[in-house]
């Protein structure tokens, strides 16, 4: 259920976030004067780690949802495989946009 709950609220969260970069990069390619919230709601860098961490999971709980519906029964082990894939694929993500940055 946990799973279940995540994986939709995660979409939706992605889906605003990402609208919300877009957005904030229209505003930014214009030639007028750049307005002060889409630069600074634009290089928000929670917004990013936010963005890295949630497609992270929701990426693989999306896989694990399909190895599930292929037959795979044990899925206790799977859900802890799967949070720690994703946990240490979102602290290498985390750390690579930190050290980058």
């Amino acid at each position: 259920m946990f799973i279940w709950l995540f994986h939709r609220i995660s979409g939706v969260s992605l889906i605003v976030l990402f609208g919300v970069k877009i957005l904030t990069s229209y505003f930014l390619f214009t030639e007028d004067k750049k307005p002060d919230w889409a630069l600074s709601l634009h290089r928000q860098p929670v917004l990013d780690v936010l963005i890295l961490i949630l497609f992270t999971f929701h990426s693989i709980y999306g896989i694990r949802t399909i190895v599930v519906d292929l037959g795979y029964r044990k899925e206790k082990r799977l859900f802890v495989a799967s949070n720690l894939v994703a946990a240490v694929i979102s602290a290498a993500l985390v750390y690579l946009y930190l050290v980058i940055s």
